[in-house]
């Protein structure tokens, strides 16, 4: 175990909260359900002894939230004790942001609002959307007042996550950092990659830091390539942002939470889950994925996790092509106690998991660079359900 100093500055102020621990887990389709940020919780609890971040649902489009789409609104749904409870809005036009964002006040469905405005997936921007939409500054601005207006008086805090920007020559994230603080957003986050790197190559913290120079009115937080403790301590040193959104890292390791709480605190980071205890992590997550789910649509969604899970780790292949076509919960249970439990954690198996793919060009709506003033809102960009 290894001895960590925490950085002179670990509490974050969000709006209302005070995060004890400068740690927000991002929002990630189909993983952040209530069952992932419930594992999460519950790790953090039992090896560092509290909760001490912020844990994200994963994103729901606001058109849909206001059309009452069913999956959508099961997408909201969050633990009795999970507080405070956020939620990530995928959104374009400023009209449906503010019936989004008046919804959930008005009916408690949420603490906190993230707006995503960083997703690079091809079908997200060749309509306008994601990591294409700052770029029109004047749209972008008039999204988030509509959000901060919706919710004035709830005391419920809008914070907004970006990239750099398009690619290397369309770099936006100055330009929002500065505008999301000027309409009233509590924080701002940055994914320090461009779209067109989608989630290859190295994230750029150096970008991280000219944002915090840039915006100095509310907490910057920094995003990208943290996969462990010492990664996270590392961007917070070299780029004085005020706190680490924590994705792909923790993907088959929700127990990262507990470690990052214990390096904010200056304490000794635990030791890493046995192998063992790793399957006593995957049979937990199928059980809260089966609670959320259903036994047959829980153990379908588990099979990714346990790829993740067994990154690195000792599993044969038979082991390992069977965990992928698991059913149910006993045969789950059945597949996992083949694992040898006493093998130690290797310390090969970190690095990034999910996807990663390979840089391209982003494809845009005709004539989208033309006026970065445009205020038109991009047609069906709002359609999705979910995000990409």
């Amino acid at each position: 175990m290894t001895e960590h100093r925490a950085p002179a500055r670990s509490a974050l102020q969000i709006g209302p909260f005070a995060l004890s621990s400068p740690v927000v887990l991002a929002p990630m389709a189909g993983v952040t359900n209530v069952a992932f940020r419930t594992l999460c919780r519950e790790l953090e609890i039992a090896r560092a002894g509290t909760v001490s971040g912020l844990y994200v649902c994963e994103m729901v489009t606001a058109r849909a939230l206001v059309e009452r789409h069913p999956v959508t609104l099961h997408m909201t749904t969050f633990a009795p004790d999970e507080s405070p409870r956020s939620l990530q809005l995928y959104t374009v036009d400023p009209d449906t942001t503010y019936a989004a964002a008046r919804m959930i006040a008005d009916e408690g469905m949420a603490d906190h609002i993230d707006m995503n405005f960083g997703c690079p997936v091809p079908k997200v921007t060749r309509r306008g959307g994601g990591a294409a939409l700052p770029y029109k500054r004047r749209l972008f601005g008039r999204i988030v007042a509509a959000a901060v207006r919706a919710v004035e008086g709830s005391g419920i805090p809008v914070t907004v996550k970006f990239r750099i920007g398009i690619d290397d020559e369309h770099h936006t994230h100055l330009d929002a950092g500065r505008i999301a603080a000027e309409e009233g957003a509590a924080a701002v986050a940055l994914h320090a990659r461009t779209a067109a790197q989608r989630y290859s190559g190295t994230a750029d913290w150096s970008q991280i830091a000219a944002l915090k120079q840039h915006v100095t009115s509310v907490p910057v937080l920094g995003n990208g390539d943290i996969f462990d403790a010492d990664d996270a301590l590392a961007m917070m040193s070299s780029t004085g942002c005020d706190g680490v959104v924590i994705g792909r890292g923790c993907l088959g390791r929700p127990w990262l939470f507990a470690e990052l709480s214990a390096a904010f605190a200056g304490r000794e980071i635990p030791v890493p889950p046995t192998l063992g205890e790793v399957a006593a992590i995957v049979r937990r997550h199928g059980e809260l994925l089966a609670d959320h789910f259903g036994e047959d649509k829980g153990m379908r969604d588990i099979r990714k996790h346990v790829a993740w899970y067994l990154h690195g780790l000792p599993a044969g292949a038979d082991l390992r092509r069977g965990l992928a076509l698991v059913k149910t919960l006993a045969d789950l249970d059945r597949l996992l106690d083949e694992l040898d439990p006493d093998v130690p954690f290797p310390a090969t198996a970190t690095g990034p998991r999910g996807r990663q793919g390979s840089p391209a060009s982003v494809t845009l709506p005709e004539g989208w660079l033309a006026d970065p003033d445009d205020c038109t809102v991009p047609t069906g960009a709002d359609v999705m359900h979910s995000g990409g």
